[in-house]
């Protein structure tokens, strides 16, 4: 089987937009780069996403080709546009004549917008993964494309729409790497502070020559009487700098009233 130029380029185009499993993840660049296959696979004059929680807009970003005329576009949906509109229904907005759409007072303030900058015909899809929409892609045309379907099943429609997907699962995916990554490191500095806690009990036992409990209990008391982390106590024992005479008070202060536990 025979694949054209184009074909490939847009599976490579949909691989890259699958590649967000990293530490160094900037969205905004990520969108650009987004915007900039649509521009060069949908043969459109410039193209853009913009984010939306709540019917509002919250980030934009737009390919690099003509980027100021898409930001421009973008925002001057915040009244209305094919954005909003396909963010809000859930579904594409196809190919729409500026024109027909400013004579019918469709979205006033972007069309004429649009008009200023030479724009003939613009479409929307919506950024979902599964049942969760994130935004919308923004496709810009300079003339208005004579497609066959016409409608949500035009061939430019499609392929926008698996720029989207694609582009809203990889946002996702690094959603969940990077707060995977947030509780990965917290657990591991709990883990490092229990294991620094039982080692600084364990070197005050065998100092004062004392149970376990009470070597405990002293660290706590001290920390909760100077109003510090415990962790931080305990640190100050492993190192060497912690007020021995203070936590050997509490020390001695707990003899006759031992703690009843371990942390």
């Amino acid at each position: 089987m025979q694949y054209t130029t184009r074909e490939i380029q847009l599976a490579a185009a949909l691989v890259e937009a699958a590649d967000t499993l990293v530490d160094d993840f900037d969205a905004t660049q990520y969108l650009e780069r987004v915007s900039d296959n649509c521009v060069e696979l949908l043969t459109a004059r410039t193209a853009g996403v913009m984010l939306i929680e709540g019917d509002r807009a919250v980030s934009m970003a737009a390919s690099s080709r003509d980027q100021r005329v898409a930001l421009d576009l973008l925002e001057a949906q915040h009244g209305g546009g094919p954005c909003l509109e396909s963010y809000g229904s859930g579904r594409p907005v196809p190919p729409v004549s500026i024109r027909t759409a400013h004579a019918g007072a469709r979205w006033p303030v972007f069309t004429e917008r649009a008009l200023r900058h030479d724009i003939a015909a613009t479409y929307a899809v919506p950024l979902r993964c599964r049942e969760t929409l994130l935004g919308a892609l923004n496709v810009f045309v300079p003339t208005l494309p004579a497609t066959e379907p016409p409608g949500d099943s035009a061939p430019e429609v499609l392929v926008a729409q698996a720029f989207a997907d694609a582009a809203a699962l990889g946002l996702q995916n690094h959603r969940t790497y990077d707060r995977t990554l947030t509780l990965s490191g917290q657990l591991q500095q709990a883990l490092s502070s229990r294991v620094r806690i039982e080692q600084a009990k364990g070197m005050l036992a065998e100092r004062w020559r004392v149970g376990a409990d009470q070597a405990f209990g002293a660290l706590r008391q001290y920390a909760r009487r100077r109003r510090l982390p415990l962790d931080r106590v305990a640190s100050a024992v492993i190192g060497g700098t912690a007020d021995d005479d203070g936590l050997r008070r509490e020390a001695e202060g707990l003899l006759h009233d031992p703690p009843g536990g371990t942390p």
